[in-house]
């Protein structure tokens, strides 16, 4: 169900420009050398105030799939 909900909030900020330049505005900030650096629980407040509900893991899952978050892993050096 949340994983619809990441869908559904990103087929209305691609569908709608005024939606779209409030999400760029408020999630997204410009970083070294032009990279765009998103703000995953900015983008989640963000759809919670027009009505989505999901989580920032929901969010890792609609952008990357089932590749597990660099976060998610733990680092072993040791082997």
């Amino acid at each position: 169900m949340s994983l619809e909900q990441v869908d559904a909030f990103y087929d209305l900020v691609s569908s709608d420009q005024a939606i779209y330049e409030q999400y760029y505005n408020n999630c997204c900030r410009l970083g070294f050398l032009g990279s765009y650096h998103w703000d995953k629980s900015k983008i989640v407040d963000f759809a919670a105030n027009l009505g989505y509900s999901f989580s920032e893991n929901d969010l890792d899952q609609v952008w990357f799939g089932n590749e597990p978050s660099f976060s998610a892993q733990s680092l072993n050096l040791s082997k």
